[in-house]
C-alpha cells in the first residue's frame, strides 16, 4: 500500500514541478504512512508542530478555538492536500490552531526540518515549498474576501462545491 501512496504523492509533486528522479526519490523517501482514526489530532493548539503531511484518504479540519470554547473553521484538508500547522512550522512558535481528523485518515508524514535541510542540495524542493506557500496565500486571501463579501449561505454553497466529501 505504501508504494501506491508514494506514487500518488509523486504524481502530485510532479504537477507542481518536473522533478528529476533523484530529487523526487529523495523527497518522497522522507515520508512515512500514518493512519489516524476519526477524532484524532494531527496538530494541537498550544503545541509545537514538527510534521507536514500529504492526505491520501480522509478529511481533516483546521480550526481556531477561543477561550469560550467557540470554534471557527479555518480550512479542510482532503485527499491530495498537503497539511500542517504552517505558522508553527515556519516560525518555530506554538500552534494557534488544531487540526483534527473528521474521518479515519491515511497521511504520508515527514519531518518538516528534514525537508528544509534539503533546500541547498535540491533547489527544486525549495522551489516547490515556495509554490505551495504561494498557493496557500492565494487560497487564504480568497477565503478572507469571501468572509467579508458573501453571506453565510453563499459561503456554504461554495464550501459544498469545494468539499463534497465533507458533507
Amino acid at each position: 500500500m505504501y508504494v501506491i501512496l508514494t506514487k500518488m504523492l509523486n504524481r502530485t509533486l510532479n504537477t507542481f514541478l518536473d522533478f528529476n528522479p533523484e530529487t523526487s526519490e529523495k523527497l518522497v523517501s522522507l515520508f512515512e504512512e500514518v493512519s489516524l482514526k476519526k477524532g484524532v489530532s494531527f496538530a494541537r493548539k498550544g503545541k509545537y508542530s514538527r510534521k507536514i503531511g500529504f492526505v491520501t484518504s480522509g478529511v481533516l479540519r483546521a480550526f481556531y478555538s477561543n477561550d469560550k470554547g467557540e470554534e471557527y473553521n479555518k480550512t479542510f484538508f482532503t485527499k491530495g492536500s498537503f497539511l500542517g500547522a504552517y505558522s508553527s512550522l515556519v516560525t518555530g512558535q506554538i500552534n494557534k490552531i488544531d487540526i483534527d481528523c473528521l474521518t479515519d485518515c491515511k497521511i504520508l508524514v515527514a519531518d518538516f526540518s528534514a525537508i528544509t535541510s534539503l533546500y541547498d542540495t535540491y533547489p527544486s524542493i525549495e522551489r516547490l515549498a515556495r509554490i505551495l506557500a504561494e498557493q496557500f496565500f492565494v487560497s487564504k486571501e480568497k477565503r478572507e474576501i469571501e468572509l467579508v463579501t458573501l453571506e453565510a449561505k453563499e459561503r456554504y454553497e461554495i464550501f459544498k462545491q469545494q468539499h463534497p466529501n465533507c458533507l
